[in-house]
This record gives C-alpha cells, structure tokens and sequence, in this order.
C-alpha cells in the first residue's frame, strides 16, 4: 500500500513537470496565433498547475 502510494506521488510530480516542459515548448513554437488558441494547454484560462 505505501508503494502505491509512493508511485503514485511520483508520476504527478512527472506529469506536472512534463506539462510544464510541453507548455514551453509550444509557446517558443512560432506557431500562428489562431492557433495557440485552439489548443488548450497554451490558454491561460485553463492553467491549473502553479509554477
């Protein structure tokens, strides 16, 4: 039971980390504007993880 518990406290701290490491790369993408906004890991409106 603490594995689990262990585990699991691990892979949130990779999602939040890799979140953080795909939000960056899509905003240094020169991607156009149209579209940064139809994906929304880039809106700051849905932005649920505090740095």
């Amino acid at each position: 039971m603490i594995l689990v518990v262990i585990v699991a406290e691990v892979l949130e701290e990779y999602t939040e980390l890799l979140v953080r490491v795909v939000e960056q790369m899509f905003r240094s993408a020169p991607l156009p504007r149209r579209l940064r906004f139809l994906i929304p890991l880039l809106s700051s409106r849905t932005r649920t993880i505090q740095p």
